[in-house]
């Protein structure tokens, strides 16, 4: 993947200045650095550059109260998928909380279910903003292997230093 001469500003403030980015696709991605310095924005434009079968976790949850843990899943599930919710529920550490509403679980157990549905959609690269935030580190390191071993190419925002070990490639801003 790759963007070159990218410019985005904000108002007055540049965020980039026609600067060239290439990501592999392959493997995990890690975009790091401190907060403010622009891994979100570079997160959204790779994703706008290539958005056909990517998934998308953006930082805020954005899960329906309505809804429970299980129908987060199948809602963005192909119909002959939808038996699989419980894998999905299992691979970020949900199993058991199926009939769950948002408002009963954790801040990281939110976390998570967002993750789970963004690994849920029917897609070949993911793009993950903050998938950890309010999560463990010994759970995001397990979650992490899971993902990892889905063989789908990740590009991912972060703080935690300890997620640089994962990556295959880290791109500091």
């Amino acid at each position: 993947m790759e963007l070159r001469d990218l410019t985005v500003r904000f108002g007055d403030k540049v965020v980039f200045d026609h600067r060239d980015f290439t990501v592999p696709d392959e493997g995990l991605t890690l975009l790091a650095g401190p907060s403010g310095v622009g891994k979100t924005t570079l997160l959204r434009a790779l994703f706008d550059a290539y958005p056909g079968g990517s998934a998308f976790l953006f930082q805020e949850n954005r899960l329906l109260p309505w809804r429970t843990a299980e129908q987060h899943l199948t809602d963005v599930m192909r119909p002959p998928d939808r038996g699989e919710a419980a894998r999905w529920l299992e691979l970020v550490e949900l199993t058991g909380e199926e009939r769950s509403y948002p408002a009963q679980l954790s801040g990281g157990m939110a976390r998570r279910l967002a993750l789970g549905r963004c690994l849920a959609l029917p897609s070949v690269r993911l793009f993950l903003d903050e998938p950890f935030a309010g999560v463990d580190l010994p759970r995001q390191e397990r979650i992490l292997e899971r993902i990892l071993g889905l063989g789908k190419p990740v590009v991912m925002t972060g703080h935690s230093p300890e997620l640089e070990r994962w990556a295959d490639r880290v791109l500091t801003l």
